[in-house]
């Protein structure tokens, strides 16, 4: 059995009200926007998903961020999991990214994370997303209890929980 059923369609466009921002699923074509929004955030980024994903390094390359949203290209095409970036109206800026992942601790079917570009936070921007995510996640995925990292739960105390066998 898979955490999705067989006839799931993952949305492929979803605006972010009063922003003018979408999230779309991300692409190996999205590194020369994705390599500068992440490591332009870097330190940031690691201090929320460095001791669980061990990401992004500190010496991340642009290659390796690009073999990073093949792989995301891939597992989203094979509905083994979700990166969704935040882009502006033309495509010209990631401005953030939300992931939607297989419930790697008991307790839930479904695990979602987001982020924003550090000159975002604190921003109407980040409020929209925030808001956003789990009125999207209710609304178009298929979960009964989604688990939002970082954020209903801290994330040492969902590292601290059983790994699903």
């Amino acid at each position: 059995m898979t955490w999705l059923p067989d006839d799931f369609v993952h949305p492929l466009h979803v605006p972010v009200p009063d922003t003018g921002l979408h999230l779309r699923p991300i692409r190996e074509a999205d590194t020369p926007l994705d390599y500068p929004a992440v490591m332009g955030s870097r330190e940031r980024l690691w201090e929320i998903f460095g001791p669980a994903w061990a990401w992004p390094s500190e010496t991340m390359t642009y290659e390796e961020d690009r073999v990073d949203l093949l792989r995301h290209e891939n597992e989203i095409a094979a509905h083994q999991s979700f990166n969704y970036a935040l882009l502006d109206e033309g495509e010209t800026a990631i401005l953030g990214c939300v992931y939607i992942d297989p419930p790697e601790r008991t307790g839930s079917d479904g695990e979602v994370s987001w982020w924003v570009v550090d000159d975002l936070v604190g921003s109407a921007v980040e409020a929209a997303v925030d808001a956003l995510v789990p009125q999207w996640i209710a609304a178009d995925w298929p979960f009964q209890q989604p688990r939002y990292l970082g954020r209903d739960i801290a994330w040492q105390d969902w590292l601290a929980l059983p790994r699903v066998s």
